[in-house]
């Protein structure tokens, strides 16, 4: 089993999909946007994007998410963003991108989406225009014309929570027939609704609370956008794959061991804490853009020893050959070989 598991390739999206087959696969990190301090400035820090793409781009991952909530775009303007973009295609080794379009002027979100149209990107992820709660039918207007506009594939993201606009099944299940739109990221919070959008099967369904991973994929869904991800990715994408090849005790045991760094991960406002651990880990500086802030020293601690504590839970079950081997075993193996690849 942990042979099977850890040969399943999990980079399946790279693919064009037939006829109306889910386009989106695996797990897909939402990767942070690096800056570096520079007196009362804080430049994008573009050699260590690079850094960051190249430690994780044999990781297992599906795929890079750019210049969405976790890469803080908001703090972004429109040039930088386009030049991170630009950083990340130069250096993921063919490895696919897919890049985040929030607005809510439509004539800006498309001129944008017109600078986008001229990269090669695997789709755009693309929430309901924030603040204004516009109608259901101004909903499915405002999707349309994105995905009538973008040359990649538009993947929805279903966020009321930051949107202030709820999607609901309805509109949902009318933008699945557009050609042009092919996942969603799912942060509605409807149970309901997930099951319907993966019974539905024309969108790839990514979990995109850390939470949901597992009951997501459990249900069918095709994969997941995360955050936490970050940390040990190859455990996320040994539990996509034990879930796919219907091993669900070695899903189920990874998921668990995850899950303390997942709650400290989101305890302080993400990607503060993030930012701290991988600053701890030497791949950026902890430097954030106003509003957000750094985490705090004791929570940075705590996820600290969170990881080291399934570092060390992993080594001592392949170790002692118990029964959470086959989960130990191929999330180490994984991770050995994605530290071998990126040197």
């Amino acid at each position: 089993m942990q042979d099977a598991l850890a040969h399943t390739t999990s980079h399946t999206s790279r693919s064009a999909p037939s006829g109306n087959a889910p386009a989106f696969r695996g797990i897909w990190l939402p990767l942070v946007t690096p800056f570096t301090r520079n007196g009362t400035q804080a430049p994008v820090d573009h050699a260590a994007l690079r850094k960051l793409v190249a430690h994780y781009r044999h990781s297992g991952i599906a795929g890079f998410v750019i210049c969405g909530t976790t890469g803080e775009a908001a703090a972004l303007d429109d040039a930088e963003q386009r030049a991170v973009l630009e950083t990340v295609l130069a250096h993921a080794d063919g490895l696919p991108v897919i890049a985040g379009l929030a607005g809510n002027h439509l004539g800006h979100t498309l001129a944008r989406l017109d600078t986008f149209n001229t990269l090669p990107l695997a789709g755009v992820l693309a929430p309901a225009p924030y603040y204004i709660r516009p109608s259901q039918a101004g909903l499915v207007d405002w999707f349309r014309t994105l995905a009538d506009r973008s040359a990649a594939p538009l993947v929805l993201y279903d966020i009321p929570y930051r949107t202030g606009a709820t999607l609901t099944l309805d509109t949902l299940l009318t933008l699945a027939g557009h050609a042009n739109i092919r996942g969603i990221k799912d942060c509605g919070g409807n149970a309901h609704a997930t099951q319907a959008l993966i019974a539905d099967g024309r969108l790839s369904v990514l979990a995109g609370e850390d939470h949901q991973l597992l009951p997501t994929l459990a249900m069918g869904g095709q994969g997941a956008i995360i955050a936490s991800s970050h940390c040990r990715p190859a455990h996320f994408a040994a539990l996509y794959r034990a879930v796919q090849s219907q091993q669900l005790e070695v899903a189920r045991v990874l998921f668990h061991a995850v899950m303390p760094v997942v709650k400290l991960l989101f305890a302080e406002p993400n990607p503060g804490p993030l930012k701290a651990w991988l600053a701890r880990e030497g791949l950026l500086e902890d430097v954030l853009r106003a509003p957000m802030t750094s985490a705090s020293p004791a929570l940075t601690q705590q996820l600290v020893d969170a990881v080291a504590a399934i570092d060390a839970a992993f080594d001592a079950a392949s170790s002692h050959g118990a029964s959470v081997t086959n989960a130990g075993g191929v999330a180490k193996a994984a991770d050995a070989e994605a530290s071998e690849n990126a040197a």
